[in-house]
C-alpha cells in the first residue's frame, strides 16, 4: 500500500511539475520543431517565435491558466532580462550571439528572447502556487534584495572587473544554509533544502540550454563552426539568474512560514 501511495505521488509530483512548465515546454517545443520544419517563408523563424509565445500567453490568461500575478513576473523579468541581452550580446561584448534574421528586435537582440529568461519566472511563480509553497528559515528581504541586486549587476561588471560570481554564490549558501522548502504534492507536505531545489532547476535549465543552442536559437562562440555541448560552468550562471527569478517572483507572492503539527505539542501536554 505504501509503494502503490508512493508511486502515485511520484506520478502526481510529474504531471504537477510538467502544468508549471507549460510556458517553457511550450518554447522549447516551438524551437525544436521550426529547427526541422518551418514552412513560412514570408516570416522570419526568430519572429515567428516571438508571435507565438505572446499567442501563447494571451491563450494561458483567456483561459485562466495563468494568473494576471504571474503574467507581472513574466513582463518584469522580460524587461529585466533584455536590458542584459543588449548588453551580452553587444559588439564590444560578445558573449553569445543569434545567427538568424528577426524584424522585431533591439540591437543585437531579438525580442522572443526575453521570453526565454520569462519562462524561468513563470515556472517559478506557478510551481510556487502550485505546490502550495511554505518556508522555514527564510531570509530577511533586504538580504535577499541585495543579493539579487548584486547578482545582476555582476552580469554586467565582470567584463570590466573582477568576476564575482564565486562570491556571491558563497554569500548564497551562507544565507539560505538553514533554509527549507515545504511543497505539497498530494495531501501532506514533503521538505527540501531550497539551495539543492535551486541546483536542481538550474540543472534542468541548463539542459533545455543546449536543446536550445542545439536547434541554433543562439550560439555561443566556441559553438559558431560546430555545435558543442554548453559548459558545466554555465550552471553557475543559471543558478544566479534563476535566484534573481525566484526573489522577484517572492516580492509578488506572500511567503508562507512552516508551522510544525501541533500533535507533538498536544501529546507533551497530555504527559505532563
Amino acid at each position: 500500500m505504501k509503494l502503490k501511495s508512493a508511486l502515485y505521488e511520484f506520478w502526481l509530483f510529474g504531471i504537477k511539475q510538467a502544468y508549471a512548465c507549460l510556458f517553457g515546454g511550450f518554447l522549447l517545443a516551438i524551437m525544436i520543431v521550426t529547427r526541422y520544419w518551418y514552412p513560412f517563408e514570408g516570416l522570419h523563424r526568430y519572429d515567428f517565435i516571438f508571435l507565438a509565445a505572446i499567442a501563447f500567453q494571451a491563450l494561458l490568461l483567456v483561459t485562466r491558466l495563468e494568473t494576471l500575478r504571474e503574467s507581472v513576473v513574466i513582463v518584469v523579468f522580460h524587461i529585466v532580462a533584455t536590458i542584459m541581452e543588449v548588453f551580452k550580446t553587444s559588439d564590444s561584448i560578445a558573449s553569445w550571439s543569434y545567427p538568424e534574421a528577426y524584424v522585431f528586435g533591439i540591437a543585437n537582440v531579438p525580442l522572443f528572447t526575453g521570453f526565454m529568461y520569462s519562462a524561468v519566472g513563470s515556472y517559478i511563480a506557478r510551481v510556487w502556487r502550485i505546490f502550495e509553497f511554505e518556508y522555514s528559515n527564510y531570509p530577511g528581504k533586504w538580504a535577499t534584495v541585495t543579493l539579487v541586486t548584486l547578482i545582476y549587476l555582476n552580469f554586467f561588471t565582470h567584463h570590466y572587473i573582477v568576476d564575482l560570481r564565486w562570491v556571491l554564490l558563497a554569500f548564497t549558501g551562507v544565507l539560505f544554509y538553514n533554509t527549507t522548502v515545504y511543497f505539497k504534492i498530494s495531501h501532506t507536505h514533503r521538505q527540501m533544502p531550497l539551495l539543492f531545489g535551486w541546483f536542481l532547476v538550474a540543472l534542468f535549465i541548463w539542459l533545455a540550454e543546449n536543446i536550445a543552442t542545439y536547434t541554433n536559437i543562439w550560439i555561443y562562440p566556441d559553438q559558431a563552426e560546430q555545435w558543442s555541448m554548453v559548459s558545466l560552468s554555465k550552471l553557475s550562471s543559471w543558478y544566479l539568474l534563476m535566484l534573481l527569478s525566484f526573489v522577484l517572483v517572492s516580492l509578488i507572492n506572500k511567503l508562507h512560514i512552516h508551522r510544525a503539527p501541533a500533535t507533538s505539542s498536544l501529546a507533551e501536554a497530555k504527559l505532563e
